[in-house]
């Protein structure tokens, strides 16, 4: 009875297979998919974000089109690079051997064509629309996720997505240089945000693909060490992501307390899900809702920041002040 009820449970718990995203139900073109759109959105919206902690806020919309357009186009140049330099890995994975390169649907030096043109574009756009030191970083991006992270960090040590996570935290950069022409302290504030957030994001995802990682030798940190210990990472990196998150409320120019008040419930959450996964690590559902979450908060992150600089939220800021200052009878100054 006891061994039946057990081969019931475990037939009832999904399988890795059914609990890993899936890209099996959207077929985009070959061109389309070499570029990576679904990762193209959060690197803009931390643009944005850069752009909202700027005095330069708001920026003209000649400039700002100029800066999300060539961020998007070195982010695609990037991912194309990504895909190429990887096509063998892919080719040897189930879960990606149907791609575009590894399946044969598009050509290496095509793909190659591809990513230098939309380099190319991107550098071209925002040095005329934009401005030097905005181009450059959108390079710098480009090459740390290429050569750093990918070559170099993601074949040799555990710890890659904690040093290479530099790509996907350029961004915020790139959107204070187009804001002001030079990168400010805030700016450098959602630089380690979104450093210290990559960790926990990434692995709760390397969790549902240990296997394939395994399978091909990549080193990441569940395949390593295991998942029990890469949610006691996830769950301490999560922490320093909360922690480090507050400071937005000094970092804003204005609006700072709005932003802090609407934080609250992104950040009750995420220690939720953090929790939850380091009670129990090898709870698919949990990493996958995780991981989810995870890309929902940076989001919401970079969009408290924009809703800040609102002349509500400069008014609430301000209200906030008065009226702590008359209940406390001492001089608050934000």
């Amino acid at each position: 009875m006891v061994s039946s009820a057990s081969s019931q449970i475990l037939s009832s718990s999904p399988s890795r297979d059914q609990v890993v995203p899936s890209r099996k139900k959207v077929k985009l073109p070959p061109w389309l998919e070499v570029a990576k759109p679904r990762l193209i959105p959060l690197l803009l919206a931390t643009t944005l974000g850069g752009m909202a902690l700027s005095e330069g806020w708001p920026l003209p919309s000649p400039r700002l089109a100029c800066t999300l357009g060539g961020g998007a186009l070195a982010a695609a140049a990037a991912g194309a690079l990504n895909c190429l330099w990887e096509q063998d890995l892919d080719g040897r994975m189930q879960r990606t051997s149907s791609r575009a390169l590894p399946s044969g649907r598009l050509s290496p030096s095509s793909v190659f064509a591809g990513a230098i043109s939309c380099t190319l574009a991107a550098a071209a756009l925002l040095v005329s629309g934009v401005n030097c030191l905005a181009a450059g970083l959108s390079l710098l991006g480009l090459c740390s996720y290429v050569l750093l992270y990918t070559a170099f960090l993601k074949p040799r040590t555990s710890q890659n997505i904690v040093i290479g996570g530099v790509a996907g935290a350029i961004p915020p950069l790139v959107g204070a240089a187009a804001a002001t022409g030079h990168i400010g302290l805030s700016s450098w504030w959602l630089f380690a945000l979104v450093m210290v957030w990559t960790p926990a994001h990434f692995w709760a995802l390397a969790i549902l693909l240990k296997d394939d990682y395994q399978s091909v030798g990549i080193p990441m940190l569940p395949v390593v060490k295991g998942s029990v210990f890469t949610a006691k990472a996830i769950y301490r990196y999560g922490w320093a992501t909360i922690l480090l998150s507050w400071l937005g409320v000094f970092a804003l120019p204005e609006g700072g307390l709005l932003y802090g008040v609407l934080l609250l419930p992104f950040n009750v959450r995420l220690f939720q899900m953090v929790r939850r996964l380091a009670i129990d690590p090898e709870d698919l559902i949990r990493a996958k809702g995780l991981f989810r979450w995870s890309i929902l908060y940076m989001f919401g992150i970079c969009f408290l920041l924009v809703i800040s600089r609102f002349s509500l939220a400069d008014q609430f800021h301000h209200q906030a002040i008065y009226l702590l200052s008359n209940l406390t009878n001492l001089p608050i100054k934000i």
